[in-house]
This record gives C-alpha cells, sequence and structure tokens, in this order.
C-alpha cells in the first residue's frame, strides 16, 4: 500500500567527487561516500557513514572484520557501511541446518555469475545483488542498549520509516524478522555481534533483480515473496536517495550524529 510521502531528508552535500581509497582498499566511487555531516544532533555519539558503490561481498567482510575489532578497542567510532554487492547468495547459522533452502547447486550458480558464501550471521539463506542497497552497522551498543532483539527492532524501524518517506507503506510480522509490505519481505535482516559490538545488518531492495530470488527459499520462509521499492511505486528513489533516507533515520533511531 502506498502512502503520501511524511517527508524529506537532507541531501548529504559533501560526496566526493574524487574516488580515492581508503586504508582497506575500497574505492569510493565518483559522488558517493564518505557521506557530508548532517544536523542530527551535535552532542549524540558519531556515526561514520560510508557509502562504497558496489563491494565485493568478501572486500565487505573483510573490512567489516577490520572495523569490529577496531571498535572493540575504541579506535574508532560507529560505522554504518552502505553499499550493493555483485550477485551473491549468502548462507547464515540457521541456513545450513536446512541445505534445502539453496534451491540449485553451487555449480549451477556460479555458471550464471552468482557466488555462495557461508557467514557467521544470524538467519537462513538470502541474496545479494544490484540494485540492492545493504546496510553493514558496526555500533557499538554499550552502555544501554545491549539488547539482540531490541537492536534488531531498531532496524526493522529505520526500513520501515525509510519506505515510508518513499510512500511505502511496510511493517512487521510477528514472529519473523525482517520489513514487510503484505505477504512480501522489502527488505532482510541478519546480524551478529561480538562483545556487543554489531557487524552484518540489513539489505533492502530498491531495483534488486527479483527473478534471482527463485534460486533460494528466501530466509527459509516458504510460501513469502519478495518485493522491492522499485515494484511498489510508479517513481521509486534513486539508490542515492534511498542512502540517504537510512542514513538518516539510522541516526534518528539510534541517536547518533552522523560525521565524515
Amino acid at each position: 500500500m502506498a502512502l503520501s510521502p511524511i517527508g524529506s531528508w537532507p541531501t548529504f552535500g559533501t560526496r566526493w567527487k574524487s574516488a580515492p581509497a581508503d586504508e582497506q582498499g575500497l574505492r569510493v566511487n565518483a559522488d558517493q561516500g564518505p557521506i557530508g555531516t548532517a544536523a542530527v544532533g551535535l552532542q549524540r555519539p558519531p556515526l561514520v557513514v560510508r557509502a562504497l558503490g558496489v563491494v565485493p561481498y568478501e572486500v565487505a567482510l573483510d573490512r567489516q572484520r577490520r572495523l569490529v575489532k577496531a571498535r572493540q578497542a575504541d579506535e574508532t567510532p560507529d560505522h554504518l557501511l552502505l553499499l550493493e554487492h555483485p550477485a551473491v547468495i549468502t548462507i547464515g547459522v540457521r541456513g545450513r541446518a536446512h541445505p534445502q533452502h539453496l534451491l540449485v547447486s553451487r555449480a549451477e550458480l556460479r555458471e550464471v555469475g552468482i557466488d555462495v558464501h557461508d557467514v557467521a550471521r544470524g538467519g537462513d539463506v538470502t541474496y545479494h545483488g544490484p540494485g540492492q542497497i545493504v546496510g553493514y552497522p558496526v555500533v557499538s551498543l554499550k552502555p544501554d542498549r545491549c539488547d539482540v532483539r531490541r537492536y534488531v527492532t531498531d532496524l526493522e524501524e529505520v526500513l520501515i520509516r525509510t519506505a515510508a518517506g518513499f510512500g511505502v507503506e511496510a511493517g512487521r510480522v510477528a514472529g519473523l524478522t525482517g520489513v514487510w509490505v503484505g505477504n512480501d519481505k522489502l527488505a532482510a535482516i541478519g546480524v551478529s555481534l561480538s562483545r556487543w559490538v554489531t557487524s552484518h545488518g540489513f539489505a533492502l531492495n530498491v531495483a534488486t533483480n527479483l527473478d534471482h530470488f527463485r534460486f533460494i527459499v528466501p530466509c527459509g520462509l516458504e510460501g513469502r515473496g519478495v518485493t522491492s521499492l522499485d515494484r511498489l511505486l510508479l517513481t521509486p528513489p534513486s539508490q542515492t536517495e534511498v542512502e540517504d533516507a537510512l542514513a538518516t533515520e539510522f541516526a534518528r533511531v539510534f541517536d547518533r550524529r552522523i560525521v565524515i
């Protein structure tokens, strides 16, 4: 169901026009991250938001691991990485107990250009690919947010608010994780925590090739579908607009201020 948009988010004006590589070798695409400063509360803990464009899954995973270690040692502030992956299927802890949720062989997937990775996040099997924005928060939940269920609920709230701002009424389904429009999943969530520092995160379908979900039972849930903003809206937003919205709503829900 479509809603009237509830407002607009700031456009983060300091998106770099050059493409410098960061210390991990990730190259920031022209006119993408790091995203500039937003006035989201000057006394709140800082949140570094980086829009990284298309990043191979293994590279993003290594980046998260390094950031988690640095965050645990208080060597870096909280981060939110926003990016896209080349086509890849990831299988979480629960999914490895249900191999039947991968509907074709890994060899067949490689033939059509889709990699498969077993990962140390919660959840079952999911697909990532171009047109889908993946968010990897590396955030310390100490001292007052050390509750896994609350963390997942807060991520859902970020996604629900983001969708609402573009006119899409999304919500939760009792007993299930993620954000839904009717019977179809708009955004998936699968997280990992180590010493109360988060990694992995969420995947929001913006203009995703939904046909690729036919290779899996998404999140291990039979009888449910997937959808995207592109499918739900006559005039879908750009990836950049959705990144700005996600960054702003994340900062609001988690009470952070966005910095370069």
